[in-house]
């Protein structure tokens, strides 16, 4: 059979295979690691919600500000994932998320700046956030880092002012106050019952098809001293309360932490504290898994995400991949 030359081609076919002819072009997606904080005291929480300011809501409308992106784009839904989802009020000084973007999306930030997209990136956010978000850091994430199923752990701290301690009235939007005074050593006893593998039924709600089972790797009460403002060669110069002097905190750190978790204990605490329930009664709690009114939630103000930490980055994707797994006791 005699080959057909593209002059014998037929024309319409030929202005087929022309126009639908495109140059393949890959998206290359990169994941980046934002470290933040926030004051926690006008947001329903982190997760986003309709109609309701959410930490996760105001940074992802800025992001699609920033990087003119419409909202509702799925091929660049701009979708944060978090390390910890922080109930209403609740604040954090060191939370961790995660961000999936194509590079040419990325780029789209630089304008002007004469730096690379990851930078230009923080420096818009830094500019375009209300005062009560401040981004710390953002970087390339490492291979296999998810914010949230990565962790090794988290650290909670709790603030509280009691009839022993007043409180600044720089810090009064992150301590709660309560006009009692509050036996450190019962508290304490209560506290170091939650150490290790446990189920807190009692003092949480499990998300739907999750587990309240947590491994507490540590827990306690302390008072804040009073240290001296100047140290020197002369020795202490003089003394003046720091923000925090004589605060009474409460630092839980754990795995994950089941919903509510971490001021259900300290409630259940505070009554111990208070001489309302005893020791033995936390006990029980401990060991009968059981969510009834007297373990509720206690406000949300005094309590801070501090730090998340992860483990060497060849650990990662393993530690990811394991925590996934529903755990049991």
């Amino acid at each position: 059979m005699k080959r057909l030359g593209i002059e014998r081609f037929p024309a319409f076919l030929l202005c087929v295979v022309m126009c639908c002819y495109v140059p393949f072009v890959m998206l290359i997606a990169v994941r980046l690691r934002i470290d933040l904080a926030y004051d926690g005291t006008d947001f329903y929480g982190w997760a986003k919600q309709p109609d309701m300011r959410t930490v996760q809501g105001e940074i992802e409308r800025v992001l699609h500000t920033i990087l003119r992106v419409p909202e509702g784009d799925d091929n660049e839904p701009l979708r944060l994932t978090v390390a910890g989802r922080t109930d209403t009020g609740v604040h954090a000084s060191h939370q961790v998320c995660h961000l999936d973007i194509n590079e040419e999306t990325l780029a789209r930030c630089v304008g002007h700046m004469q730096v690379e997209p990851v930078m230009a990136l923080k420096r818009r956010l830094q500019r375009m956030l209300p005062n009560d978000i401040a981004i710390r850091s953002i970087e390339e994430a490492p291979e296999g880092f998810d914010a949230r199923f990565s962790a090794l752990e988290r650290t909670y701290v709790y603030r509280i002012a009691d009839r022993s301690s007043e409180i600044d009235p720089r810090i009064r939007n992150c301590v709660l106050h309560i006009d009692d005074d509050l036996n450190i050593e019962a508290m304490n006893k209560a506290a170091e019952m939650t150490i290790g593998l446990h189920d807190f039924g009692s003092f949480a709600t499990p998300n739907p098809g999750g587990t309240t089972i947590r491994e507490v790797k540590t827990a306690y009460w302390r008072r804040i001293p009073t240290r001296p403002l100047v140290v020197d060669g002369m020795g202490e110069r003089y003394r003046t309360p720091a923000a925090e002097s004589d605060l009474l905190c409460f630092t839980i750190v754990a795995d994950a932490f089941a919903r509510n978790m971490v001021r259900s204990l300290v409630g259940g605490c505070i009554q111990v504290g208070m001489g309302k329930r005893s020791t033995d009664w936390f006990r029980e709690k401990m060991a009968v898994p059981l969510r009834e009114g007297s373990t509720g939630p206690i406000a949300p103000q005094g309590l801070t995400l501090e730090h998340v930490a992860y483990p060497a980055d060849d650990e990662l994707a393993e530690r990811a991949e394991r925590i996934r797994a529903k755990r049991t006791l």
